[in-house]
């Protein structure tokens, strides 16, 4: 695998005249785009250049896009945003759950595209140049790493995508006190939250799945109705 370069993307996609547009349009905006037209290829290439985004539709050859997602979780650290013409809540908590940060439908505008691929790069480049020590959050037997990019719970690492782990520090920076869905969207992507996305809901899901908090009776990470979601500081003791 190669070293990460700057403004790296590789858009996995076989509407050929579709990835030309994307390919043309991000490249026209300073963006480096590498094209794969399926699946297994897609991985290939994902593993040769090593970027900071995947773009990844659903529907391709040889191998389907949740395949590959599933399969990037195992070696990829870096954003991946899912870009299909299925608007499907199944397919997209799927895709989430397995892993993906973005979850975007065909048709989308060229400029609302940028931004998403915009605010998922500057997550990165925030990312590599913050390794402060003093980035180190730790309530009980829970530590969280910002420079590191890490979780622990009782000594255990805890892996996590690269928006869950945004969004549990975002939470974790402000502890009892509810963040929106508002606040959340503009801080994890960048942009307003137009009320009807679901996709900040299925990232709690999972990550309350991963950090071992009930779905049910939720004690660790709360829905404030009407608020947002709170962290709750006093529930990180070991059981």
């Amino acid at each position: 695998m190669t070293e990460l370069s700057s403004n790296l993307i590789v858009l996995i996609e076989d509407d050929l005249k579709l990835a030309t547009l994307i390919q043309d349009y991000l490249q026209l905006q300073g963006l480096t785009v590498h094209h794969a037209s399926d699946g297994k290829s897609g991985l290939t290439l994902t593993k040769e250049v090593n970027p900071q985004l995947v773009i990844l539709d659903l529907m391709l050859p040889k191998i389907d896009g949740l395949t590959v997602c599933r399969e990037l979780q195992k070696w990829y650290k870096n954003s991946l945003l899912i870009l299909s013409a299925s608007a499907d809540n199944m397919d997209q908590v799927a895709a989430l759950e397995m892993g993906a940060d973005d979850y975007v439908c065909k048709p989308i505008h060229p400029r609302v595209l940028l931004a998403r691929v915009r605010a998922h790069l500057r997550r990165h480049k925030t990312s590599v140049s913050d390794n402060s020590p003093a980035d180190i959050l730790t309530f009980g037997q829970l530590t969280i790493d910002l420079g590191k990019r890490q979780t622990h719970i009782d000594d255990r690492e805890i892996k996590l995508t690269e928006t869950e782990f945004e969004l549990l520090w975002l939470l974790a920076c402000n502890p009892e006190q509810p963040i929106s869905r508002e606040e959340i969207s503009q801080s994890l992507r960048g942009i307003s939250y137009d009320g009807l996305d679901r996709s900040i809901d299925n990232k709690i899901v999972s990550l309350r799945k991963k950090i071992g908090d009930n779905a049910n009776q939720a004690k660790k990470i709360i829905t404030v109705r009407g608020k947002g979601y709170l962290f709750v500081t006093d529930q990180w003791s070991s059981s």
